[in-house]
């Protein structure tokens, strides 16, 4: 049985409803998940009132427009906690003319919104407010960081609004995305202008930027915007037929691609440079005129090398598998080609193709082992030549596992010695050779 109080002036709770559920439309937030942050601060603003043990149901219809409150409290002789408990006589003085309570009923009744301030104290009222509005950030929040960790690794298109000194903020949907300095392609720099448009790859999401929003980290220089370029550009690559295997860069300036097609009739290269070079020249442009070298894949590793290492044309080649090392002989006419500016280009290679690549000139003299005599030593000189290396060169290209197995060796008396004959070549070691020998 239960006695609701009438209201004279009632809150107009339609338009409490209709206010959510225009929020829901215009932040995309799920209606029901509305719904529950209403019932939920409605809930506190309860409990804060009538204690933590207070019985009470909250109805909220989204559909009809309506909130109901009910706070039920168990007639009793004796009251000892008002906010469970209400007493016989005052249950009967609410009664209906033809109601009736007797002890151990349930007396429910409807707590209104009408002059919520007043009844349940203004600073309760602006403390359940502030509840309110943080947990709708709060979802705005989640909504945004499971929207845009779901498209990591897609391409966005947005709109430059601030450039500052290290980052570029850019407006996609609404929502700030930010370009950090080191994922800004060096050469285009000085291009980026407010309201400009720019393209790039969703390359990470955190929970939580410097402005409270999730960081949404945007990148130009990931060799996966390259690739989604790729399959932007070319219909074979996105259906499938035409596969990267690899790529290679430095942004800006260079990129290795290697491609397979899995259609003997389709030529992968041929299919990436399109008619006239129209589809290779649509990526190159989006990059700042980055050049792209690419390369048929294959499962022979010194074919791949060798195709890696374009435009130089080398003489021989000498693969160790099991270590992933390459020496490539080349004409001298093609060692500047094949270093490339900077060493670049080999530098490139030895990415794409997993292999630490040494450059040996053509004709360049060999040098009898017994010529580092006094570096060696003669125990381990006496070991060498039982090994069969008689030259430096054979010294450099000898698998560092059995140089390793002489005695007297070690990781940093043969990273010396090699660096030792190889200043004789006028070369220098490579880091990816050092980290090799290290890790054995």
């Amino acid at each position: 049985m239960a006695k609701r109080r009438k209201q004279k002036h009632q809150i107009d709770k339609k338009m409490i409803i209709e206010a959510f559920a225009e929020m829901a439309k215009n932040k995309n937030i799920d209606r029901d998940l509305l719904q529950g942050v209403l019932e939920e601060t409605l809930s506190m603003i309860i409990r804060k009132k009538f204690g933590q043990e207070a019985n009470f149901e909250i109805i909220v219809n989204m559909d009809k427009g309506d909130i109901e409150i009910y706070l039920m409290r168990e007639i009793v002789e004796e009251v000892f906690d008002p906010n469970t408990e209400i007493s016989l006589e005052e249950a009967n003085q609410h009664a209906e003319e033809d109601e009736e309570f007797e002890v151990g009923d349930e007396f429910i009744e409807e707590i209104t919104l009408d002059n919520i301030a007043d009844n349940f104290g203004r600073r309760l009222v602006s403390l359940a407010s502030q509840n309110l509005n943080q947990r709708i950030k709060e979802i705005e929040k989640d909504l945004i960081f499971n929207e845009y960790h779901k498209k990591i690794g897609e391409v966005v298109v947005g709109e430059i609004y601030q450039v500052r000194r290290h980052d570029i903020l850019v407006m996609h949907d609404k929502i700030e995305l930010r370009l950090p300095r080191d994922q800004q392609i060096p050469s285009e720099q000085y291009k980026y202008k407010k309201t400009h448009a720019i393209k790039a790859i969703i390359k990470d999401v955190k929970r939580s930027g410097a402005s409270g929003q999730p960081d949404i980290i945007i990148s130009r220089t990931s060799e996966k915007f390259l690739e989604r370029l790729f399959e932007i550009e070319i219909p074979e690559i996105y259906d499938g037929i035409i596969q990267i295997k690899g790529i290679a860069r430095d942004p800006g300036e260079r990129s290795k691609v290697a491609v397979l097609s899995f259609d003997e009739r389709v030529d992968p290269v041929g299919a990436c440079v399109g008619m006239k070079g129209i589809r290779i020249h649509s990526i190159v442009r989006e990059l700042n005129n980055e050049n792209i070298d690419l390369i048929e894949y294959t499962d022979q590793p010194a074919v791949y090398i060798m195709r890696a290492i374009a435009p130089a044309k080398i003489k021989d080649i000498q693969v160790n598998e099991e270590l992933k090392t390459a020496t490539i002989t080349l004409p001298e006419d093609q060692v500047s080609l094949a270093i490339g500016k900077n060493g670049q280009n080999v530098r490139l290679a030895s990415r794409l193709t997993g292999y630490n690549i040494s450059l040996i000139k053509e004709g360049s003299e060999d040098i009898d082992i017994n010529e580092f005599d006094v570096e060696l030593g003669e125990d381990l000189l006496r070991q060498l030549l039982e090994l069969g290396v008689t030259t430096a060169k054979e010294f450099l290209n000898e698998d560092p596992i059995d140089l390793l197995n002489l005695e007297g060796m070690t990781k940093e008396f043969l990273i010396e010695l090699r660096s030792i004959m190889l200043a004789e070549f006028e070369e220098d070691e490579s880091q990816e050779m050092i980290d090799t020998i290290n890790s054995l």
